[in-house]
């Protein structure tokens, strides 16, 4: 199964694509399992869910905390955990809620986890190795310390659009598998790593959309608030 752990919809503020068209667009491209981790939300996923009913593709839940330390993964889960808390706080809760905990983009040029990793390694599931989003050579770092500390890994491409999905992915032996079923399977590390990042240009472009979209959704908040 080809799975992708990290993506984003509207409801996150960076982001103006609908749960539809990203599923249609995973759908499209092949993949096989879209974790939707939108910004302190888990309405997407949800939506996410009912909308990919019947149709050949899973997703599973999930959320992305901003910790006081760094943004955090919750997979598996479908209630909202608040940003601001210690990374401590914020896996515990996520393991309360049954959630897979994952680490994105630790080493990222403007998205470092600032805390320390090594702490924490008993702490969660795994770390994201591929981020397709992130500047510098974060994901080069993230493989050798996955490496280095014998940790379980994931791949995710960052999408705030719909236009990088499919650009990398982690590739599970089996098919029609279980969200459980695939988490047993990154524990043991059968995961496979495809693909690549997206090209310079494309990141520049990608996170300019971004920048646009959170002013269109700062202004549109203000404009409803007058």
């Amino acid at each position: 199964m080809k799975c992708d752990f990290h993506i984003h919809t509207s409801y996150s503020f960076d982001s103006n694509a609908s749960p539809k068209e990203i599923v249609d667009k995973a759908i499209k491209e092949g993949i096989d399992c879209l974790a939707i981790t939108d910004h302190g939300e888990v309405k997407g996923a949800l939506d996410a869910i009912e909308y990919a009913k019947g149709k050949p593709i899973l997703i599973i839940p999930g959320i992305e905390v901003k910790s006081k330390e760094g943004d955090v993964l919750g997979l598996n889960v479908r209630e909202k955990i608040p940003n601001g808390l210690s990374a401590k706080e914020t896996i515990k809760r996520i393991k309360e809620r049954g959630g897979f905990v994952v680490i994105p983009h630790p080493f990222g040029l403007f998205c470092k986890f600032r805390g320390n990793l090594k702490e924490l390694i008993k702490e969660i599931d795994a770390i994201e190795i591929l981020n397709a989003s992130i500047f510098g050579n974060g994901n080069e770092i993230a493989k050798k310390f996955a490496k280095e500390n014998n940790l379980p890994f994931t791949v995710g491409t960052d999408s705030h659009f719909s236009n990088f999905i499919g650009k990398c992915y982690l590739e599970i032996p089996g098919e029609n598998l279980s969200a459980e079923e695939i988490f047993e399977k990154i524990r043991k590390k059968e995961g496979k790593v495809v693909g690549k990042e997206a090209s310079f240009f494309e990141k520049v472009v990608d996170h300019l959309k971004r920048n646009f979209v959170k002013i269109q959704k700062y202004v549109g908040g203000k404009k409803r608030k007058i």
